[in-house]
């Protein structure tokens, strides 16, 4: 016989049973699945992998102008080589005549005219002469081996620097791949994000005047306003970060190597009090590098689906200032 007290426990059992099943089917269906990132987090989103992506592209301008910089030694060693293969040719030539003449006269026949009877005279003179052909054969000898050394020397130096040069092509290729990939990561971002290229255009404003070649760089910045970013790119269609720094100075006459971290390397380091226009201002662990044009301004080239504008110097947090040396 059951007690009262367990029959009234099962009748609230009974009663509350399907309260349970609602409860735990709201529980399941207010469980989300995956939210979509908001615009905000996708945006955010977009600016770490700008930054990431910008590194790579830097990495990739120092290997490809260390590429450039082995062809143009490759082209020079091929342009030395030319003359030293005429010289070793001409000398080897003359040591081929030296041999047959030595082969037709039995060596000058120099024992002969050592046991001629002549007068002494005579002897004296002839000894002079075997002396003089020998010192001149010698001095073709030496002139052969010398060439051919020469010749080898800069065959071998050739043939590393061209096992360089496609060491680095290999390398290039590969990086090139990485940077294609992860631009393509970085505009389905975008467009995921609602975010559409910004339009190019022309700069028609005013252009501040300073003086120098300073002056000049300012200039060459302002009118790369509204170019597009482009990816390893220095001009005249668009630039990134690096290449709009080292354009904007090598219309002043002065050379940069494209890559913000060896720019870095290249200027002389100043304090953001000492900033005038044409200072290179570094930011993101020199990943970044922008123009600084007065005015607590700096022009650079963003990222991808951007153009080159006018920023803060302060768009983010510097990493350092440098002036480039003239």
């Amino acid at each position: 016989m059951s007690s009262p007290h367990g029959r009234g426990w099962r009748a609230a059992a009974r009663l509350l049973a399907p309260a349970g099943a609602l409860i735990i089917g709201l529980l399941v269906t207010a469980a989300p699945a995956h939210a979509e990132p908001s615009a905000a987090e996708l945006r955010k989103q977009i600016t770490t992998k700008s930054a990431q992506l910008e590194k790579i592209v830097e990495q990739y301008n120092k290997l490809n102008s260390q590429l450039k910089q082995t062809r143009a030694e490759v082209a020079q060693l091929e342009r030395d080589l030319g003359p030293l293969e005429v010289r070793a040719d001409a000398a080897q030539q003359n040591v081929a005549r030296i041999a047959a003449t030595a082969y037709r006269t039995g060596a000058f026949r120099g024992w002969n005219a050592l046991l001629d009877k002549s007068a002494d005279g005579e002897l004296l003179a002839r000894l002079s002469t075997l002396h003089q052909l020998a010192a001149s054969q010698q001095e073709q000898l030496d002139e052969a081996h010398r060439a051919a050394g020469d010749r080898f020397a800069a065959k071998a130096a050739l043939d590393a620097r061209l096992q360089e040069q496609a060491t680095r092509v290999k390398a290039l290729s590969t990086q090139r791949k990485a940077v294609e990939k992860d631009l393509g990561k970085l505009k389905a971002m975008r467009q995921a994000a609602g975010l559409t290229d910004e339009a190019t255009s022309t700069y028609t404003g005013a252009v501040p005047a300073y003086a120098g070649k300073a002056g000049i760089a300012v200039k060459f910045a302002y009118k790369a306003l509204g170019k597009p970013y482009i990816w390893a790119a220095d001009g005249p269609e668009g630039y990134d970060c690096s290449g709009l720094t080292l354009a904007a100075w090598r219309a002043a006459g002065v050379s940069l190597y494209h890559q913000a971290a060896t720019q870095w390397r290249e200027v002389t380091h100043i304090k953001r009090s000492q900033l005038a226009p044409g200072d290179l201002v570094f930011y993101s662990g020199l990943g970044h590098v922008a123009l600084y044009v007065g005015s607590g301004k700096v022009i650079h080239a963003p990222t991808t689906g951007e153009v080159v504008k006018v920023s803060s110097v302060d768009m983010m947090t510097p990493y350092g200032y440098g002036r480039v040396k003239l």
